[in-house]
């Protein structure tokens, strides 16, 4: 499953609003330094999705991202 990702980084909280069905956004406390909120990201997204492998398939340094969900 692919899923279409908005980043946004050094927020307040730490939350996942799913937006549609594979559209999503994801608020993250971890700046987009050094790979943290990349990082931060995929194990909001690991808890969601648990057993799953979950990668990003596109948008490493972008805010917008695809991710790669595999069951």
């Amino acid at each position: 499953m692919l899923i279409k990702v908005k980043v946004f980084p050094d927020s307040k909280q730490r939350k996942i609003l799913e937006k549609q069905n594979d559209s999503w956004e994801i608020y993250l406390k971890s700046k987009p330094q050094q790979n943290q909120a990349n990082q931060e990201m995929l194990l909001l997204l690991s808890q969601r999705f648990p057993g799953d492998r979950i990668k990003i398939k596109k948008g490493w340094r972008s805010q917008n991202k695809i991710i790669e969900i595999i069951n």
